[in-house]
């Protein structure tokens, strides 16, 4: 069984190899829509890594804040990452 990290890191190349794809594609001349399709699965593979490290830094990072005493900082950051996304 992978670890966080290393479930990361499969989950980034395979998406790498997506977007290796896409970069083929538009360089070959291919259908827009079947580009499009492809992009639509390279975001939601990086929806589905940004979720795995949220997951891995909530249980590991903050929860070691929480424990610490440092939450006001802890939540600060994470809600940070957010607001940028927005």
């Amino acid at each position: 069984m992978m670890n966080g990290h290393d479930d990361i890191a499969h989950r980034l190349k395979i998406t790498e190899g997506h977007l290796k794809k896409v970069i083929a594609m538009n360089s070959g001349g291919a259908y827009c829509i079947d580009i499009l399709h492809q992009l639509q699965a390279i975001r939601a593979a990086l929806g589905k890594v940004e979720s795995k490290i949220l997951e891995n830094h909530l249980n590991s990072c903050v929860k070691d804040a929480f424990d610490k005493g440092d939450q006001k900082k802890a939540i600060s950051e994470v809600l940070a990452v957010f607001d940028k996304t927005r």
